[in-house]
């Protein structure tokens, strides 16, 4: 290990040197928080959503529906396509 290299990257870091702070004395301002437009309009869609169902019963009962029929038909490449499709999309 070189000694020299340390020292100089200390000097460049100043990492030897000490600054003292003084107290202040009082407040003057406080503390202001203000939440921008958008933050307002994503607190707005994240509370439809938690009202929203998790699941779609119309939808479901259509699937049910048209199996029982016969008339649903999903080819095996379909189904690997959308769970490929669904990965991806949790990736990003």
């Amino acid at each position: 290990m070189r000694i020299d290299a340390y020292n100089k990257i200390t000097q460049m870091l100043q990492t030897n040197n000490t600054v003292r702070t003084s107290k202040t004395k009082g407040v003057s301002a406080k503390d202001h928080v203000e939440i921008s437009r958008t933050g307002k309009d994503y607190q707005v869609a994240k509370k439809a959503l938690a009202k929203a169902e998790d699941i779609r019963m119309d939808k479901v009962n259509d699937i049910k529906r048209r199996i029982e029929s016969g008339t649903y038909n999903v080819t095996g490449e379909e189904v690997a396509n959308k769970l490929v499709e669904n990965y991806f999309n949790q990736i990003i």
